[in-house]
């Protein structure tokens, strides 16, 4: 329902760089950039963004296309919804029509779940707004803690009102379904829907949003001294909110944290705004859950580097260690910074300046060595059996880390600080060591056998016509305007009746060269995404003479896109590894080779041909005698035509 015009001025004003820039960081390699892949677990970065091909590739994943096709992938966004992001992002105005009710029908689940949440996020702003009781209890709250109507409006906090259904019947009013407003979490459904009622009646509201912005849920915290209800409360796992892989304030704080390289993670939803409000803007929150794996990837795709605040409470920071070795596993940088005793990042970022907190950040933040050790080492004292618990305890949050030079400069630190000798916490990171990776080569030998046995019967075979049709397309796609010349070879009989091959050279366009060689046989690509992107290819060059990549990519279906991506970003794989200081070079095919170009259609006409013989020798066996005669002919000719071509393969090379 969006005008062709909008989605066109979007394609062409939108960057793919900017736009994965705001949830992954980029680094620069060569002509394009890289980074950890947004889609799985890595270390070693195997994503690619190409700028001037506008196209990603996640080699980790196998997932690629265009800046619509990321949103789609990353944020479950439909391909209209992604065109809305990107409009929005870029202030282009969009035209289109009004959905009809039947179309509103079909919508996704996923999708009606974000709308509700939309609606709800919309609501309690209205109602702290524009309600006398929504003034005199929500913004009155946020307003004593501090917050002015800016940040009030950056993070979309609202009130809900404490009525037993007064979200709930505003929503189903308009029209919302009850079964979304159950799934969302906003409505707790009792007795098949004879009761009903606001989960968060009497709360104020701080929506939780994805990287992209969308409402992923709520936390509501009650304002009365009622015992029985708990403090903070938050929507349930759903659909499109799953708490463990969420940060609070993530979407406002993306930019920052790439812009300072560095994340500071908190752990409640108004230290977040506060520090905020204050001018530090690359802060986010767990939540008040234990970090997750999960979290740490979500910062990590955006820098190396996070500083944790504490308060001053002693039982919270013992709690709260664990959290600092699973950053450490991800081989990310730790710092960790305590507040004065009775202070919060809240209450801290409230009472002080930014200069004063800047400076107090920068002066007591510490690297996790250092804090374990002033932590733990006050309950050990004097005691050295306490004492050789915390330096084991050290030693094992060292092995954590993954790479060995920052490692052994830890080993170093932890001797000097724990007055122990670095031969002995290296015998005993050793230890550890070797206890992890014998526990972790067990579990991986048990994949290993499993998979061993699953696949025992089938060996992995190469799909030779799958190559060979793909290689057709990359030439076509990358080289399918170029002019060049062609040295082929044909069959001429001497004086005597003998067959011999003369050169002849003919300076034709790759896609005329390759459309004219397979018309001649009469071949057709048999796998159905190439054989596609055969016909549409060929039709715009036809067409237009030229293959803009960038308009090309954006015309085609996601399947095919992906496809397409997948082989223009083939070379810029080799730039994820660093070759060059291997001493391990390259071939960068950016330059148009002729003979790849006869070579490989002249392959896929040997391989067609020997599959041919194969068929007519499978079917000798069923015919009779007249029909064997005639089948062995016919096969007895392939076979001749397979030498001469294998002759010319080997006088192209």
């Amino acid at each position: 329902m969006i005008s062709k015009s909008t989605i066109d001025k979007v394609f062409d004003t939108a960057r793919v760089e900017e736009v994965i820039g705001d949830y992954v960081q980029l680094k620069k390699s060569g002509s394009n950039f890289k980074g950890l892949s947004p889609f799985t677990e890595e270390r070693t970065p195997s994503f690619m963004v190409s700028p001037v091909k506008q196209i990603w590739k996640d080699f980790s994943s196998g997932k690629g296309g265009n800046v619509v096709a990321f949103l789609m992938e990353h944020e479950h966004f439909t391909y209209p919804e992604a065109i809305k992001h990107l409009a929005k992002r870029y202030n282009i105005e969009i035209e289109e029509t009004e959905q009809s009710s039947e179309e509103k029908e079909k919508a996704s689940e996923r999708e009606s779940m974000y709308l509700v949440n939309e609606f709800a996020k919309t609501f309690f702003k209205n109602q702290m707004m524009n309600t006398d009781e929504g003034k005199s209890v929500g913004l009155s709250y946020f307003k004593n803690r501090g917050f002015n109507m800016e940040t009030i409006e950056k993070f979309d906090l609202g009130y809900s009102p404490d009525l037993w259904q007064g979200f709930t019947d505003k929503a189903l009013a308009k029209g919302y379904k009850l079964e979304f407003l159950e799934k969302t979490g906003l409505t707790i459904v009792k007795n098949d829907g004879e009761k009903k009622f606001d989960r968060f009646k009497g709360r104020v509201m701080f929506p939780i949003h994805s990287m992209s912005g969308r409402t992923l849920g709520f936390g509501g915290r009650i304002l009365t001294n009622d015992k029985k209800q708990a403090k903070y409360l938050n929507s349930p796992e759903s659909e499109i909110y799953h708490k463990s892989k969420v940060l609070y304030g993530l979407f406002q704080a993306k930019k920052s944290i790439a812009k300072e390289d560095n994340c500071f993670l908190v752990e409640g939803y108004t230290d977040v705004i506060q520090f905020n409000q204050s001018g530090i803007e690359n802060v986010v929150a767990s939540s008040g859950t234990a970090l997750t794996p999960d979290q740490i990837r979500l910062i990590n795709r955006l820098t190396n580097n996070i500083t944790v605040l504490f308060d001053g409470d002693a039982a919270g920071l013992r709690a709260s260690i664990r959290g600092i070795d699973l950053i450490l596993e991800q081989g990310m940088n730790v710092k960790v910074c305590v507040f004065p005793d009775g202070e919060d990042p809240d209450s801290f970022a409230k009472t002080n300046s930014l200069e004063d907190l800047q400076n107090y950040l920068a002066e007591h933040a510490q690297d996790f060595i250092r804090f374990k050790a002033s932590l733990l080492l006050d309950d050990a004292k004097k005691d050295p059996i306490k004492k050789s618990e915390v330096v084991r305890d050290i030693v094992n949050s060292i092995a954590k880390i993954p790479d060995q030079i920052t490692k052994e400069i830890y080993v170093q630190m932890c001797a000097d600080l724990m007055d122990v000798s670095e031969e002995v916490l290296f015998s005993t990171l050793a230890q550890i060591t070797a206890k992890s990776q014998k526990t972790s080569s067990k579990q991986t030998a048990k994949k290993e056998m499993k998979v061993v046995k699953e696949t025992a019967s089938a060996e992995p075979k190469v799909d030779h016509q799958y190559e060979l049709e793909r290689s057709i397309i990359r030439l076509l796609l990358k080289y399918g305007d170029k002019e060049a010349v062609f040295m082929d070879y044909e069959l001429e009989f001497d004086e005597f009746h003998r067959e011999k091959l003369v050169p002849v050279k003919s300076e034709d366009v790759v896609y005329e060269k390759i459309f004219k060689d397979l018309q001649i046989d009469e071949i057709e690509l048999s796998n159905q995404i190439f054989k596609e992107l055969y016909e549409l290819i060929i039709s715009k060059y036809t067409e237009m003479g030229v293959l803009k990549m960038e308009t090309f990519i954006n015309q085609i279906s996601p399947e095919l896109a992906q496809e397409v991506t997948s082989i223009m970003m083939e070379y810029e794989v080799n730039q994820l590894h660093d070759w060059k200081r291997q001493e391990i070079f390259v071939i960068d095919k950016s330059e148009l080779d002729p003979r790849e170009v006869v070579e490989t259609i002249l392959n896929l006409r040997r391989f067609l041909i020997r599959k041919k013989v194969q068929e007519l020798s499978e079917s000798v066996r069923e015919q009779t005698d007249d029909l064997h005669i005639e089948i062995i002919q016919e096969t007895m000719d392939y076979n001749s035509l397979e030498v001469l071509i294998s002759d010319k393969l080997n006088r192209v090379v």
